[in-house]
């Protein structure tokens, strides 16, 4: 009879034992599983963060006929139009024909949104090209003209125009005027007749 009871003891506290165990395991996982949880959530805060802080900035001013003119942080990548945008919107007199809203921007760059009583030949300012004062001719940048400022320039047709504006999507801007002899259709006389009337910067 001792014995019975003894073997009952011993199983009692084995079960109690593995009851145990199997209760600590479960809090373990538990806490392992938020724990995690946590730890994940922290890791998407941290790369947000992190996003946010290398996020690279250009520094542009807008001027002419817009709300506010004034100096703006964008996010680099701003085209005119978000330049725009983030100066108010344009004035009722704002002349949009000529400008090339689409342009990519550039850190330090200047832009002028014309009024519609202006000539023109009044260019926006580093967004497209800018008045050579001392031909009185319009000098054309051929990193941001868009196909209707290139056909200004001599022997520079529809097609060239848009040749021109694929080899700078494919290939990056030009560094100088001279590769523009790279694009089909332009060979050294044309650049002759044009290289006075075109830059890069």
């Amino acid at each position: 009879m001792y014995k019975i009871e003894k073997k009952k003891m011993i199983i009692i506290v084995i079960l109690g034992i593995l009851t145990i165990v199997s209760i600590i395991k479960i809090i373990d996982t538990y806490f392992e599983k938020n724990n995690t949880k946590e730890t994940g959530i922290l890791n998407i805060i941290s790369k947000e963060e992190t996003n946010e802080e290398t996020e690279e900035k250009i520094v542009i001013y807008i001027t002419g006929e817009v709300l506010n003119e004034g100096v703006y942080e964008l996010k680099r990548g701003s085209r005119i139009a978000n330049a725009i945008e983030a100066a108010g919107g344009t004035k009722e007199n704002a002349n949009l024909k000529n400008v090339n809203l689409a342009y990519e921007l550039d850190d330090g760059e200047k832009i002028y949104i014309p009024n519609v009583n202006e000539e023109e030949t009044e260019i926006v300012e580093d967004g497209i090209g800018e008045k050579d004062e001392k031909n009185k001719e319009t000098v054309i940048n051929i990193n941001k003209a868009n196909s209707e400022q290139l056909q200004d320039l001599s022997g520079i047709g529809e097609n060239t125009a848009l040749s021109i504006i694929k080899y700078r999507e494919e290939n990056g801007k030009f560094n100088t005027i001279e590769e523009i002899m790279n694009v089909p259709g332009i060979g050294e006389n044309k650049f002759e007749n044009i290289k006075d009337k075109i830059k890069v910067k």
